[in-house]
């Protein structure tokens, strides 16, 4: 089936007849498939009332990450770990992700989103609390990890949730918003814990996000209603039979998504290893990331609006040529002035792509098994994550680091060039507004 074919049977076939009870779709060619039983289409919603149930949420959600982040290594290192000890344990967070997002698709689909979501923060909080009372490295660690489990179910559910309610020529301005909205909790998050570290010292950060996290599970509890989510159930749904079915779009716009995800975890290495070598100081390393996510956070709602006006691939594809771009000139720059032209132009790239890869999973995601091939999806996304900063640091290894900034730059052109030419475009204008390609109607 390619992958024009499995869009429109996916999210817009022509409803045939069949059980009583029971919705099917017809595939073409004879295929049919069943949706599901005794369950219509949940209703669907507008981005303004996704405000207090999913965005401010996500608001705190991130606030309390961007406390957290930062000081992993520092927190490790307080309890006697080494330097690489202290590097590992903060490792161990994009790992508990990257190696739950599979598990996580089950248990969305399983349970329904609003568990999941609830179920997800409830662990990060308890992992919270471990962490801050974890009497070694070797336990903190472990906590890490977890916490890296609950934030990938909570991610999940959360996707999955925003796909379902929000009609395909309105999800790229809700994911984009919560791509924005993430931006400005991480930013947020450093300053509440400057402000409270004098007090709380390290174990602040995790106060920080233990409170956000409560409040956002009460958000998610009172607001979000039984009868709105987890109503399809997904038991009989097989995750490899789910993968098999659509691999050509994991093989297509999956590799697309994990060329941005690549690029998007090696800036955030290059930029500050880059400044160092030419001799600029912590607070400039600093000021240059700044004015590259000042960019980034003023282009959510325009990155959105564009998605859902002229389609995702106008999005995705500057996404991947500013960054890479950026990249490949880097080693071109050695001042302040000039890297922080860099680093703008990268940030107009990001910025640009907040949401594009929620909105392309969105878009190509089944009715049927949606968790499951989102699962997959983040996958791919949390694969270039966690393989961005190790390829960078094999290619400085082999090359040198402007080499290696080159070497990025090219991953960046072929992603394009992928999107380009094998990725289909997933927003179609027509009669009442934008449909999938090949969509019934």
């Amino acid at each position: 089936m390619t992958v024009g074919t499995w869009i429109a049977g996916a999210q817009g076939g022509r409803q045939v007849a069949g059980e009583a009870g029971s919705l099917w779709f017809d595939e073409g060619g004879g295929r049919s498939v069943r949706l599901m039983a005794g369950v219509g289409r949940r209703p669907q919603a507008s981005i303004r009332s996704l405000g207090l149930s999913v965005y401010l949420p996500t608001l705190l959600f991130a606030i309390g990450q961007g406390a957290v982040i930062p000081i992993v290594v520092l927190a490790a290192k307080d309890l006697g770990a080494t330097a690489a000890v202290a590097g590992l344990i903060a490792a161990m967070r994009g790992i508990g992700v990257l190696s739950f997002d599979v598990p996580a698709g089950w248990l969305v689909g399983r349970f329904g989103e609003k568990r999941a979501m609830v179920a997800g923060t409830l662990i990060v909080a308890a992992s919270l609390a471990g962490s801050a009372l974890s009497p070694s490295p070797l336990v903190f660690g472990v906590f890490t990890l977890v916490m890296g489990w609950g934030w990938s179910v909570w991610l999940l559910a959360r996707l999955t949730y925003v796909t379902d309610v929000m009609p395909i020529h309105q999800r790229g301005r809700a994911l984009s918003a919560l791509g924005g909205i993430n931006r400005v909790g991480h930013f947020i998050g450093p300053l509440l814990f400057a402000v409270t570290e004098p007090w709380l010292d390290l174990d602040g950060a995790y106060y920080i996000h233990f409170a956000t996290v409560l409040a956002a599970t009460v958000l998610l509890w009172v607001l979000i209603r039984d009868g709105e989510l987890g109503e399809v159930q997904h038991q009989s749904i097989n995750l490899f039979g789910v993968v098999k079915e659509h691999r050509a779009v994991f093989l297509t716009a999956g590799v697309g998504t994990m060329a941005i995800q690549t690029l998007r975890a090696s800036r955030q290495i290059l930029l500050p290893l880059w400044a160092d070598s030419v001799g600029l100081g912590a607070a400039e390393v600093g000021l240059i990331f700044s004015i590259s996510l000042g960019m980034e956070m003023v282009l959510f709602m325009p990155a959105g609006a564009v998605m859902d006006r002229f389609g995702r691939k106008k999005v995705a594809i500057p996404c991947l040529a500013l960054m890479a771009v950026g990249m490949a000139i880097l080693p071109l720059t050695g001042a302040f002035w000039s890297i922080s032209a860099v680093g703008l132009v990268m940030g107009l790239g990001n910025g640009l792509g907040s949401g594009i890869n929620m909105t392309l999973g969105a878009d190509f995601s089944p009715e049927v098994g949606r968790a499951q091939f989102l699962g997959a999806w983040r996958l791919c996304g949390d694969l270039g994550t966690a393989g961005g900063p190790l390829l960078l640091a094999g290619m400085t290894a082999a090359l040198t680091l402007g080499g290696a900034a080159i070497v990025m730059g090219g991953i960046g052109a072929a992603g394009a060039v992928m999107i380009l030419l094998r990725v289909p475009e997933t927003l179609k204008r027509g009669e009442g507004g934008a449909r999938a390609p090949g969509a019934g109607g």
